[in-house]
């Protein structure tokens, strides 16, 4: 007894793999990368950053082009 194969309602010759992904798969991983951008670009919450002159004045510089 042979077990029922499911066909695809898409064939494989369309050209391509049809792949969904579900919306908090792009936001959720977009909304930490953020977060963590403006933290880094905050240089005056961070002591390390606030340590070290240089490395203040580059994430300054970066903040100021980055946000308007």
């Amino acid at each position: 007894m042979s077990a029922p194969s499911h066909t695809r309602s898409h064939p494989a010759a369309t050209g391509g793999v049809d792949i969904r992904l579900p919306w908090w798969a792009i936001v959720l991983p977009a909304i930490a990368f953020v977060a963590l951008l403006l933290l880094i670009l905050n240089p005056a919450d961070g002591q390390a950053a606030a340590a070290d002159p240089t490395v203040a004045h580059v994430l300054a510089r970066a903040k100021d082009l980055l946000l308007p």
